[in-house]
C-alpha cells in the first residue's frame, strides 16, 4: 500500500551527502577575532542588562516623556555596545 513511502531516491547510494539549509547558506567566519569582543557576540546578544533596562523604561513611560526620562539608559546601552566594538 505505501511501497512508495519506504523507497528513497538515494537508496542505491546510502552515503550520499544531502544538502541542508546550513550547507546551502554557510555563515562567513571572521579571519580575525575582535579583541573587544573575543566571544563573537552578535549585537542582539551583547549588553543584555542595559538593553532590558532601556526597553523597560520605554515601556513604562509615555512616548512623549520616555525620550527624556530614558535618555541616560540609551546612552549607557550605546556605551556598552561601543565597548564591544560595535559601531553605533
Amino acid at each position: 500500500m505505501f511501497g512508495w513511502f519506504s523507497s528513497s531516491p538515494n537508496a542505491d547510494k546510502p552515503n550520499t551527502p544531502v544538502a541542508t539549509s546550513v550547507d546551502a547558506c554557510p555563515v562567513p567566519i571572521a579571519k580575525e577575532a575582535n579583541p573587544l569582543n573575543p566571544q563573537g557576540l552578535k549585537p542582539c546578544c551583547a549588553c543584555p542588562e542595559t538593553k532590558s533596562a532601556r526597553d523597560a523604561c520605554f515601556l513604562k513611560f509615555d512616548t512623549a516623556e520616555a525620550d527624556e526620562k530614558c535618555k541616560w539608559l540609551v546612552k549607557a546601552h550605546i556605551d556598552c555596545m561601543k565597548s564591544y566594538g560595535f559601531k553605533v
